[in-house]
């Protein structure tokens, strides 16, 4: 075989006669389906820069198989390549709402990123992975998680960009006020929110978010309106629809949970939302829209419709986040008590048991407070 015929094959100038192949293959001592162009680790490459330019929308439980499927044939492939298919199947997994499937994609990430000695991979991974245990309702392993990113950083100096590192530590408010340590919670929003003063975008959004969750948490629904209103002025819908979407419907949350509750503000920021949601909302944010609907219509002394909205919204329910799914039930047994169901207190006395036992006690404190406001 001649240097210049090579050079042409190598360059992709001209493709191979099956009697190069052959004779390559001899030469290199490889079975010729070497040379394939379908071999499992160029399949899986191929998928995962596809889903990776996959608009969220559009990702299902298929795309999701077939990340499964390809991973289970290329496990030669090298470990880079995996490790970018599990974050894509992570991703998938997030976007339907699974969360558990999400974590068990998640877990395997970590594990490979530790296997890689890569420190800034892993650090990666391990965020996902305490976002998602948040998800799932286990404030302690997520707290876990972000604390060991943050040791990973100082100690090892892992390099973590400052929209990372703010997110982190908006991630840590979250579970701070979850476990009920609101000091902390509110001392570490209000350092984020101070160095961010001034700015706009997704970044001062997500940080004023944040400080307005924690002042709701602590009954101080004022305080927690004024930061999600200077969330909002923060981006235009242009930047970051999503987000954009996102804070309406928080708004609208927060509004409900005011004493006495705001119903024609919460009302005004779904209505606001919901043609955006209908335009690029994924099912998770469907049924989180549905959710609010019900709790604003039995606010609104329409239980006849609440009913509905919850019966229409059963079967996505997992979508929700551990929080709002408690949520969802509590609201569904107060429907039951005012219908008269006998059962229904001891339900709801049930739900607020279960939460307390799950290291949870600010939503524990939340069902208990919701129960006995409803059986005065």
């Amino acid at each position: 075989m001649s240097a210049a015929y090579l050079s042409r094959l190598e360059s992709g100038n001209r493709r191979p006669t099956d009697r190069a192949v052959a004779y390559l293959a001899e030469r290199l001592g490889v079975p010729i389906e070497a040379f394939a162009d379908d071999r499992p680790e160029d399949q899986l490459t191929d998928l995962v820069a596809a889903v990776a330019a996959t608009p969220e929308r559009y990702l299902d439980t298929e795309t999701a198989g077939l990340l499964i499927e390809s991973l289970d044939a290329a496990k030669g492939a090298d470990p880079l390549t995996r490790w970018h298919a599990l974050t894509q199947l992570a991703r998938v997994h997030e976007v339907l709402g699974d969360f558990r499937k999400e974590h068990e994609a998640l877990v395997r990430l970590a594990a490979l990123s530790e296997e890689m000695g890569r420190a800034a991979l892993h650090a990666r991974a391990r965020l996902r992975l305490a976002r998602c245990a948040r998800e799932l309702g286990d404030a302690k392993s997520a707290r876990d998680a972000v604390v060991e990113v943050l040791t990973l950083r100082d100690e090892r100096r892992v390099r973590i960009s400052t929209a990372e590192l703010v997110r982190s530590e908006l991630l840590l408010v979250s579970v701070h006020a979850e476990l009920g340590d609101f000091a902390e919670a509110a001392r570490l929003a209000d350092e984020v929110c101070r160095s961010l003063r001034g700015t706009t975008g997704a970044l001062a959004a997500e940080a004023f978010w944040s400080d307005a969750t924690v002042a709701a948490r602590q009954g101080n629904h004022a305080r927690a309106m004024e930061r999600l209103l200077e969330a909002m002025d923060a981006i235009d819908s242009r930047d970051d629809l999503k987000l954009w979407i996102r804070l309406r419907m928080a708004a609208a949350s927060i509004s409900l949970e005011a004493v006495p509750p705001r119903l024609a503000e919460a009302e005004s920021f779904l209505t606001e939302a919901e043609p955006a949601l209908k335009l690029i909302g994924t099912p998770r944010h469907e049924q989180e829209l549905l959710f609010l609907q019900a709790k604003l219509a039995f606010h609104q002394g329409s239980p006849d419709r609440a009913a509905a909205l919850l019966t229409a919204g059963e079967d996505g329910r997992q979508l929700l986040a551990y929080r709002d799914q408690i949520r969802f039930d509590v609201l569904r047994g107060l429907l039951a008590l005012r219908a008269g169901d006998r059962d229904a207190l001891r339900h709801l006395r049930e739900i607020a048991t279960r939460v307390q036992s799950g290291n949870m006690p600010d939503l524990a404190a939340e069902v208990w407070r919701t129960v006995a406001e409803n059986t005065v």
